[in-house]
């Protein structure tokens, strides 16, 4: 019989491997790691005196794969990110990058100029500026003496 030392940190490595491979399939994969699940962009909205900027990332995909439409007050984002992986013979050990299709509503504020909204793409990041209306602008008022 063999005496060890007893480290209360010994198994830690173990349980911190535990907790990545569990929080790394929760966020990656969301269920199998084939990576053919749906896909949401990140996206930011940000307001400017004259709008409302919604910035989305959407690298590897082509302005043509990306839907845009306002109605009812509503902006939805609709795309399809492509599988671009050929059946090579290739065995792959880690697949990461993720494809398929994906939608993002968005209720807009009353003020908006749904009929003005225009859309960039560019670097694979997608700009869409909605313009607020001349009511809705903050307008200064000046003070008579």
């Amino acid at each position: 019989m063999t005496l060890v030392r007893w480290s209360p940190w010994r198994g830690m490595p173990s349980v911190q491997d535990e907790m990545n491979r569990l929080f790394n399939g929760l966020v990656t994969s969301r269920g199998g790691g084939s990576g053919a699940e749906d896909w949401v962009p990140s996206v930011d909205i940000s307001e400017t005196g004259d709008g409302f900027v919604v910035t989305a990332d959407v690298p590897g995909m082509n302005a043509d794969d990306i839907k845009i439409s306002v109605a009812n007050n509503v902006l939805t984002l609709k795309g399809e990110k492509k599988n671009i992986r050929e059946d090579n013979g290739e065995n792959f050990h880690r697949v990461e990058r993720t494809f398929g299709s994906f939608e993002r509503t968005f209720s807009l504020p009353t003020g908006v100029e749904s009929g003005n909204v225009k859309a960039k793409y560019k670097a694979g990041v997608l700009e869409v500026r909605i313009p607020k209306s001349v009511e809705a602008k903050p307008q200064e008022i000046k003070v008579e003496a």
